[in-house]
């Protein structure tokens, strides 16, 4: 183990190291949320609402954390969630996270709003999910979405929750912008991070050009520092379960709807043909108030039957996967620490993350007393206040 990952004992551990690697803007863009931050700590507070009820003198000696999602078996119910630009804030981000989770056996999903071509991903990493945020005009979707079909893609994941641009006020303090605006401030913070600098920026210049948003269409997107990237995010008001009917009757593969919270919601999806969702609030990053998707879950488990109901936003330990499955999630995504490992370490640093999850949720199994995910009940939980 390099020694920069030496003192990395878990999940949280990650972003301090990020902090010290990454530019002020990039770190900002990676861990900031919205507005005043309460839908950030909500997701992290719904999580210490449930207390932990163990069974004892079971045999845990061969447990196993192995769970089957969306149809394909994997070694664990934690994957890794969309994180646009990774390619900013690590080298490669995107294939150095597609492979990391390809290599460890869980699931990953790929980002609509990445600067590596889908192709390239898909080819380092053929089981990768893909989020698309859906293009203007029903055209340019169609299009997308043969284009995803022909790179391989098996699980299409549609993200619904960002209509409209959100207000994250945390990246104009910080100097993040979308484009990027060269300055002196932004030249001062990449002189004063050269790992970063030469490790991720240049090195990514002088291997494949400047950066684009490649797959937020069907053809290659604005360069990131062009004005017109944001034309390319600001044409999603107009979606509706329309589109989502479309592309149902067009996509062969496996489809989820991601960023829902409203058990209606979720009761649509099911009606509308879709194989499942993640309930999520987008980590925080989009209206900002939100109820936290742990404590929407159990609403949309009931919501749904027969839909796979998963989970992201706030899950930063084993013990928050225990939850989450006990409610009735079938797999966990986890963001920004996966991202702080890409930044801390490339292709190490996010092996070693997934290690750590991983074996947290193994041992907090065994502490619960339950060998299979499957064993993990409701029964294993209790209010926190009402214990």
């Amino acid at each position: 183990m390099s020694s920069s990952l030496r003192h990395i004992l878990n999940l949280q551990d990650f972003e301090a190291a990020a902090a010290r690697v990454l530019p002020k803007p990039i770190y900002a863009y990676v861990s900031g949320a919205v507005e005043d931050g309460l839908s950030a700590r909500a997701n992290r507070d719904a999580f210490a609402q449930y207390a932990l009820v163990p069974d004892v003198l079971v045999d845990v000696s061969r447990r196993s954390t192995a769970a089957t999602v969306m149809g394909h078996a994997y070694a664990a119910p934690v994957g890794i969630a969309p994180m646009g630009i990774s390619a900013l804030s690590s080298y490669r981000g995107d294939i150095v996270l597609a492979r990391a989770a390809d290599d460890a056996g869980i699931p990953c999903i790929m980002s609509g709003s990445s600067l590596i071509r889908l192709e390239d991903v898909m080819e380092a990493a053929p089981r990768t999910w893909f989020q698309a945020y859906l293009p203007g005009d029903e055209a340019q979707i169609r299009a997308l979405i043969d284009r995803v079909a022909d790179a391989g893609v098996q699980t299409l994941v549609l993200t619904v929750d960002t209509p409209v641009a959100a207000n994250r006020e945390n990246n104009l303090r910080a100097g993040f912008s979308t484009p990027l605006r060269p300055n002196l401030s932004l030249a001062w913070q990449g002189i004063t991070h050269p790992r970063w600098l030469f490790g991720t920026f240049l090195r990514t210049l002088f291997k494949h050009g400047m950066p684009h948003f490649e797959n937020n269409y069907a053809t290659r997107g604005a360069p990131i520092v062009s004005p017109n990237v944001q034309r390319d995010f600001s044409d999603r008001g107009h979606l509706n379960w329309t589109h989502v009917e479309a592309i149902r009757r067009r996509w062969q593969g496996r489809m989820i709807i991601k960023g829902i919270l409203n058990p209606r919601d979720a009761a649509l999806a099911r009606q509308k043909g879709m194989d499942g969702v993640i309930v999520s609030n987008h980590g925080g990053r989009q209206l900002d108030g939100t109820a936290a998707p742990l404590q929407m879950l159990p609403a949309i488990v009931d919501a749904a039957p027969g839909l796979e109901i998963m989970l992201d936003s706030g899950v930063r330990r084993g013990t928050d996967v225990l939850k989450a499955l006990a409610l009735g999630a079938k797999c966990v995504f986890v963001g920004r620490p996966f991202n702080y490992a890409a930044a801390v370490a490339g292709p190490a640093g996010v092996a070693h993350a997934i290690r750590l999850i991983v074996e947290e949720v193994k041992r907090d199994m065994g502490l619960l007393g339950v060998v299979s995910t499957e064993g993990i009940l409701p029964a294993h939980l209790v209010r926190a206040d009402a214990r």
